[in-house]
């Protein structure tokens, strides 16, 4: 059994391969070391009930929030500690004081309700693989799958000039999964219209916190020290060029479009760019070929949805996966893995998306914005909002959010 990516979606798939007792390889192509720069100081990530409720279930809870306590929360806290910001939509912010608190699922999650908290990708990944070596689960590093043959009872993996026979392989490996590619699984979707740079930078001049134009959109913060943390989206028409560096020129340029005014930026500390494209595969299985994470689908970051998605995928995978290898599975049960998660794929893009429109400069989104901000004011709007990107309401059932 093989996954390529070790990501942690990857990583989660192989905890619970190994839980099952199953022989495991993961081939990752970064080092540990590697995948920390690449994710950089901003490689924070989201937290939803359903994944802490998972990983709690695995015996990780501890080493989680011993991890959580290296990340920030980026919204604060009220006067009783609580998160004073529990969410947004579409940069909408929802306050913990509009939810009903009578509400079964806010009862039941308690505090938990603004999610998961916060964690550093790397840091998540790095509890997981301690806990899959534990498994007796083998992970490669700087290894990375460069071509396969499937047939019907197994896979011919190449890595470099090496091969590996085995009996399934799982993509974990992105939204530029090689594994899909090769195995000719489409990935339709919706081309981006935004263009956004995340960014820490320091800067000369007198700049608003945020602002909303017919350019884009931006919004930054003081970070410790003379830094800024700054985040840029330029909607943009045609073609989208996806490997333009980010250097302080282009967030100088763009803060400048967008906002009006002639800020400078005098260092760039660290830069990252990335589009609003949306698309999911047709199958998320070819045969004993499997997708799982951002090879199954990508869609914007708005809602911090992606790998509580992707996490959600390998622990609905994880044991039909290990059934259908034992042969305790009954038939078909390897197939309603596509049949559960691709709709939940769905559901996330749509609401990516709907977030998406809201944000776009015409005189119709921002007035339907409007419209939005009041329903967000009210109590049943936040309560409704908030469940559903918190995955409060479905943190019970595997198959959902």
């Amino acid at each position: 059994m093989v996954i390529a990516g070790g990501g942690p979606v990857g990583m989660t798939l192989a905890v619970e391969l190994g839980l099952a007792g199953l022989d495991v390889l993961v081939l990752e192509k970064l080092t540990p070391q590697q995948r920390r720069e690449a994710d950089g100081p901003m490689g924070m990530r989201a937290m939803n009930v359903p994944t802490v409720e998972h990983l709690d279930r695995r015996g990780l809870g501890a080493a989680l929030r011993e991890a959580q306590e290296k990340a920030p929360n980026p919204w604060g806290k009220d006067g009783d500690g609580d998160s004073a910001v529990v969410g947004h939509f579409s940069l909408l912010f929802i306050q913990s004081r509009l939810l009903d608190q009578e509400d079964p699922d806010i009862r039941r999650v308690g505090r938990a309700v603004n999610g998961g908290g916060f964690v550093y990708r790397a840091d998540l990944v790095e509890l997981l693989a301690d806990r899959a070596r534990e498994l007796g689960v083998e992970i490669r590093h700087g290894a990375e799958v460069t071509g396969f043959e499937a047939d019907d009872n197994g896979v011919t993996i190449h890595v470099g000039t090496e091969q590996i026979r085995a009996g399934w392989l799982v993509g974990c490996d992105g939204a530029h999964s090689r594994v899909r590619r090769i195995a000719g699984i489409d990935f339709p979707g919706v081309e981006p219209e935004q263009v956004s740079i995340q960014a820490i930078v320091e800067l000369a001049g007198d700049l608003p916190s945020e602002g909303f134009g017919d350019a884009g959109f931006y919004v930054h913060g003081p970070l410790p020290g003379d830094a800024h943390l700054v985040g840029t989206t330029e909607y943009v028409s045609g073609a989208v060029e996806r490997d333009v560096p980010v250097t302080a020129e282009l967030v100088q340029e763009t803060l400048r479009k967008i906002s009006g005014r002639p800020v400078t930026i005098t260092r760039l500390h660290y830069g990252s760019r990335s589009t609003d494209a949306t698309r999911q595969a047709a199958t998320y299985r070819q045969g004993r070929v499997l997708l799982a994470g951002d090879a199954a689908h990508v869609h914007p970051p708005y809602g911090g949805q992606g790998m509580n998605l992707g996490i959600g995928d390998a622990a609905d995978l994880g044991w039909k996966l290990a059934d259908t290898i034992r042969g305790t599975a009954p038939a078909g049960l390897l197939d309603t893995y596509h049949e559960q998660r691709h709709p939940v794929g769905k559901w996330v893009q749509d609401w990516a998306m709907a977030q998406v429109a809201l944000l776009r400069p015409d005189p119709r989104s921002r007035a339907l914005r409007a419209v939005m901000r009041d329903l967000l004011d009210t109590v049943d709007g936040a309560t409704y909002v908030i469940k559903n990107i918190s995955g409060v309401a479905a943190s019970e059932d595997s198959s959902r959010r």
